[in-house]
């Protein structure tokens, strides 16, 4: 007598994050952004307070 078990379908690992909200959004955060600005912004002082 041959025993056979059904085995279980692969899960999508982002379903469960994507029902409880944690799968997050597909822009880039404003937090990058802010601080690239602050990068930008630093940078050009810099080379302002350096020219004669």
């Amino acid at each position: 007598m041959k025993i056979t078990l059904k085995t279980l379908a692969p899960r999508n690992p982002l379903a469960v994050a994507a029902r409880l909200r944690h799968a997050g959004s597909h822009r880039p955060g404003q937090r990058r952004l802010r601080q690239e600005a602050q990068r930008v912004l630093r940078s050009e002082l810099d080379r302002l307070k350096h020219s004669p």
